[in-house]
């Protein structure tokens, strides 16, 4: 789904808080758009947008031909949150997963009968659509319309997927390839911290919590230097996106995952692959026990 630069601006702006949270900056430090764009891998141009939109909020102060200065203090910094604003296209997205998960969409279905439904101009579904398929969650048909894809819509499915992910990730933290990325640790790390410390965890777009979720896994996956193995989580992702997607009502649950990621972050930082691999295995065990069934989510949808 394409984001506004309204809400790029909003994501990246938080991204910045966490790392000024994380370092303990003293008020008055220079904030140096350089040194936050090479952290955040962006451009200049957007951490400056980005840092003006904290100046209007009074969290930074921009000092003509200078560049941006800390105003807050730890305090306020810690009591304060941007909330990103949604578009009509995550509305959109959600409604149609969430229809689809209390089977108030059939598995098949036509742009016409889709437009029809959701009263809502072209573009805009042709936009939620192609989301949808490029989220592993929609194909389009040979003919005309679109069909959702196999998911974990079963209890032994949903099992399964998760003794098959028992096995393989952390063993793969295990494999002598295995070769972390300072700079990927360090943006998973500040990802983590954001929604670890949201004040309003409730607030926050549950499609972000899972790319969140699923980036942390295939990038760890990825480390392991095994393309298979990297290729079998993706899958996995794919495969358990939809009936995940609502699966994050207990927003507390979304705390412990992210501290239990930020451990596993940790140990593989300290260069403690066994550690590691122990606290994925403990952590797969508990986010099976927390996932609700495909029935249970049918109920409350």
């Amino acid at each position: 789904m394409a984001r506004s630069p309204s809400q790029s601006r909003f994501r990246l702006a938080n991204q910045i808080l966490e790392v000024v949270r994380e370092g303990r900056f003293e008020v008055g430090h220079h904030l140096r758009e350089q040194q936050f764009g090479d952290l955040l891998q962006v451009s200049r141009t957007p951490v400056r947008a980005a840092l003006s939109l904290l100046a209007e909020h009074g969290v930074v102060e921009a000092r003509r031909n200078q560049g941006f200065f800390l105003k807050a203090t730890p305090e306020e910094l810690h009591r304060f949150s941007l909330e990103v604003p949604l578009s009509a296209d995550q509305d959109l997205y959600s409604d149609i997963v969430q229809d689809r998960l209390a089977d108030r969409l059939p598995a098949s279905f036509t742009q016409t009968e889709i437009a029809k439904r959701y009263d809502v101009d072209r573009a805009l579904l042709q936009r939620t659509l192609s989301r949808l398929v490029d989220d592993g969650l929609l194909e389009r048909n040979a003919g005309r319309g679109w069909t959702f894809l196999p998911t974990l819509d079963t209890g032994l499915a949903l099992q399964n997927s998760y003794d098959f992910r028992t096995i393989i990730e952390p063993q793969g933290l295990l494999l002598p390839t295995f070769r972390p990325e300072a700079a990927a640790l360090e943006r998973l790390r500040i990802q983590h911290l954001y929604l670890e410390t949201h004040p309003r965890i409730g607030t926050v777009d549950a499609r972000q919590l899972f790319d969140t979720d699923a980036h942390f896994h295939e990038t760890i996956a990825g480390f392991s230097g095994n393309v298979f193995l990297l290729q079998a989580i993706q899958q996995q992702n794919r495969l358990r996106r939809l009936l995940e997607f609502g699966g994050y009502v207990n927003r507390r649950r979304v705390r412990d995952w992210c501290r239990e990621h930020l451990a596993i972050l940790d140990a593989v930082a300290a260069g403690d692959q066994a550690a590691a691999a122990e606290v994925m295995r403990a952590h797969l065990t508990n986010a099976y026990s927390a996932v609700p069934t495909f029935e249970d989510k049918v109920r409350r949808a």
